[in-house]
Order: C-alpha cells, then sequence, then structure tokens
C-alpha cells in the first residue's frame, strides 16, 4: 500500500500543470516509428544485461548456458512490472536457481553484484552529462556548482571500485565482520539467511579477481546503459523534442534509475515520470512535452518486456505466485 501512495504521489507531481487535452495532443502527434524503435532498443538492453548476468554466474559454476539465464532475466524484470516494491529481484533469484540451478542465495548474491556494477556505470555516465559542455552552466544544486556535483560523482565511482577490489581479496575477514554484526542484532534466522546472501555476493565479486571477467561485465553494463541511453534519444525525437545534446539521456536514465530504487508500485510509475520531467526540466523543456514523453515512453517499454517474461514464466513451469512469495525461495 505505501508503494501504491509512493507512486501516486509522485505521478501527481510528474503530471501537474498539465491539462488533458495538452497531454493527449502530445500524445497524438508523435513519430510512431520512432516510438517503436524506442522501444525495441529499450527491450535490446534485457538480453544483453543476460550476456552480463551469465558472466557473473559463471564466475562460480561452471557449464552456466545464456538461454536459461536469459529466460529467468525476464522473467524477473517482468515480475518488476507486475508486482509491487522491487519484488523482481528476488523472483530473477529465485527463476535463476530453478532455471539455472544454483543456490537461491548465490543467485541473490550476483543480482548485488549486478546491481553494484549498474550503480557504478550509471553514476559515470551521470558524471560525463554534468561535465559536458553542452550541460545548461546556469543549473546548480542549492550554491553547488554541477561541475563540481561532476567531480565528486567520479571520485565516488573510483573510491567504491577500489573498495571493492579491497573486499573480494580479504572476503573471509569482511564476511566474518558481517555475520557478527547481523547475529548480535537479527533473529538467528534471518541473520542467517543475510550472510548467506552476503557470501554470494562477496563470492560473486570474484569477477574482480580476473580482469578478462571484470573487463567483459564493464563492457557490456557500459553496452546496455548506452542503448538504453539511445532508446531514450529516439524517444525524444519520437516526441519532437529536438536539439537536445547527445549527452543528455545520460543523465535522464541516472536520475530515473535513482528514482525507480525507491519501493513503489509495480512498473514503477510516478518515479519513472517524474524523474524524467525533473531531468528534462534542467534542458528548458516544457511540462506538458516532458510529461508526455515520459508516460508515452514509460508504457511502450513496458509491455514487451512484461509480455516476454510472461511468456517464459508460463514455459517455465513457474507461477506468479511461486515468484512473489520469498519464503519459498530460501
Amino acid at each position: 500500500m505505501a508503494g501504491i501512495v509512493i507512486s501516486i504521489f509522485f505521478l501527481y507531481w510528474a503530471l501537474r500543470g498539465v491539462s488533458p487535452a495538452a497531454f493527449f495532443h502530445e500524445i497524438r502527434r508523435a513519430n510512431l516509428w520512432l516510438f517503436l524503435g524506442s522501444a525495441a532498443l529499450a527491450t535490446l538492453t534485457f538480453p544483453m544485461r543476460a550476456s552480463r548476468f551469465r558472466i557473473i554466474l559463471a564466475a562460480r559454476s561452471t557449464g552456466v548456458r545464456w538461454k536459461p539465464v536469459w529466460h529467468a532475466t525476464a522473467i524477473g524484470f517482468m515480475a518488476n512490472n507486475v508486482l509491487p516494491a522491487r519484488m523482481g529481484e528476488l523472483a530473477r533469484a529465485y527463476a535463476c536457481s530453478r532455471l539455472v540451478g544454483l543456490p537461491f542465495a548465490a543467485s541473490l548474491g550476483s543480482v548485488a553484484v549486478e546491481r553494484v556494477f549498474d550503480g557504478l556505470i550509471v553514476v559515470l555516465l551521470m558524471a560525463v552529462a554534468l561535465a559536458s559542455a553542452d550541460f545548461p552552466s546556469a543549473v546548480t544544486l542549492g550554491t553547488t556548482n554541477v561541475s563540481t556535483i561532476a567531480g565528486w560523482m567520479g571520485a565516488v565511482f573510483i573510491l567504491f571500485l577500489a573498495f571493492l577490489f579491497v573486499l573480494v581479496h580479504a572476503p573471509k575477514k569482511a564476511l566474518a565482520w558481517v555475520a557478527g554484526v547481523l547475529r548480535r542484532t537479527l533473529p538467528e534466522r534471518a541473520a542467517e539467511w543475510i550472510v548467506q546472501v552476503t557470501r554470494g555476493f562477496i563470492e560473486g565479486l570474484s569477477i574482480l579477481r580476473a580482469p578478462r571477467d571484470f573487463a567483459r561485465v564493464v563492457v557490456w553494463s557500459l553496452a546496455f546503459w548506452l542503448v538504453n541511453a539511445a532508446a531514450f534519444y529516439l524517444g525524444f525525437l519520437a516526441f519532437h523534442i529536438n536539439g537536445l545534446p547527445l549527452t543528455s539521456p545520460l543523465l535522464l536514465q541516472g536520475i530515473v534509475a535513482i528514482g525507480v530504487a525507491i519501493p513503489s508500485s509495480p512498473g514503477f510509475f510516478g518515479l519513472f515520470e517524474a524523474g524524467s520531467r525533473v531531468a528534462l526540466g534542467l534542458y528548458g523543456v516544457p511540462g506538458v512535452t516532458a510529461a508526455s514523453f515520459a508516460l508515452g515512453t514509460h508504457l511502450g517499454w513496458f509491455v514487451p518486456i512484461t509480455a516476454i517474461g510472461l511468456f517464459y514464466l508460463a514455459r517455465s513451469g513457474l507461477s506468479l505466485r511461486d515468484i512473489s512469495e520469498p519464503e519459498a525461495a530460501r
């Protein structure tokens, strides 16, 4: 219920001041082919994610095939669209444990590793957008210049990456410290479960020990986030938002990614739209155009992966009930 309230609030904020007549006018005049191209590129990012996820999983188990990893990925992102509070992350780990044959804790730890790489790459690309000469120079956050913010974001990227390298080379000490804290503060069963997931996360970081695999994960991460940015840019053109710099979708997708990390209603409605309006507002895009782009693009991206995930869910023999009950995955 709280997630639905959060989504309604942000959706109201994103659509404030936008008349229904103006909104539907913008929707009707959108270029259909560019809109479909945007949706196709956005959907392409999911098999690309599966390729990266397979590399992470293969670091802990040999013989991991791409096809079942792709099916689990599609199921997980579909679940994010139909289940609340980002349950798709648990659903993907559960589907992976069933389809790939890895323990649930190891699968969930690998999902966590993947999200760490997502965060690092998104921060890096946002820093590029903010540091770009094309970014509006008058924009500040409070009294801080955006170039300063970009520098801090780049520093965070480097420091956190260094932290991961330190963590992976002292895994036993790190796990022992985490386990000690959890066992003193949580009930035994909850503590042990979190310890198992943490162990899976640390083991997943083993790819940092293999420069080749680490480089492959970084390259795949950059590739699909750049494809995702291209999907946003095609969406701009579909809704006649012309003249924005090529770096603008890097900032937009970063703000949206941060926004949808908040547990909300299925599909992140409201958060996606609010993040899009904030980002496009920085480039002077009118509110009605930004809101129409955000909601139209969101719906266009929502449908394909949801349909694909439901198809693979039906073929897998699993059900929505299976993947929506974390207890069943333990």
